[in-house]
């Protein structure tokens, strides 16, 4: 049975990106090997991939999920039908409104592997629902002040285990159970 989970690179203060969406601020930080066994662990684990489709319905480059790092299927929420888009050998499925869709679609994709959710909206819609299983945080040591936030916005209290938690050169990575 596949596991949902929300996957996401944050700031010390809760941001996955500036006001303006961008993320180079996760660049420049020294790592351990340690850090990427983690990463690496999540990579070979994952199955499919559910995140939101940008407002011109394309695949833009810095767009591709886990920098093309693995080859899964991906499913990207949507206000209006578009067919898929193939590209490097990854299927862009984009599904219309129904986030609980589209999370089963990729769960039936992925089989026994992981389904990663991507993004703030798609993981409090999921969280809200009931469908995400784990939280997995890479937590960078930089305070933004201000920008997007992974879960501003979420409509109910979300009660977590924690499962895992190591730190290595400068990320801490953080592994909660989703309770209820």
């Amino acid at each position: 049975m596949s596991k949902v989970f929300i996957h996401a690179t944050v700031t010390l203060d809760g941001f996955m990106a500036d006001l303006d969406g961008g993320v180079d601020w996760m660049n420049g930080f020294p790592s351990a090997p340690e850090d990427e066994e983690v990463v690496e662990r999540v990579i070979q684990q994952l199955g499919a991939v559910v995140g939101g489709a940008n407002k011109t319905q394309t695949i833009e480059e810095g767009e591709v999920p886990y920098g093309a790092m693995v080859k899964v299927p991906v499913y990207l929420m949507t206000h209006s039908a578009h067919e898929p888009i193939e590209m490097d050998g990854v299927t862009y499925t984009f599904v219309v409104d129904d986030i609980a869709q589209a999370v089963e679609a990729a769960e039936q994709a992925a089989g026994d592997k992981w389904v990663s959710l991507l993004g703030g909206s798609i993981s409090r819609q999921c969280l809200e629902l009931g469908l995400v299983d784990e939280i997995h945080l890479d937590v960078v040591p930089i305070l933004l002040g201000e920008g997007i936030s992974l879960f501003t916005g979420l409509r109910k209290r979300i009660k977590l285990e924690r499962l895992e938690t190591s730190a290595f050169a400068s990320e801490t990575h953080l592994r909660y159970r989703v309770l209820a």
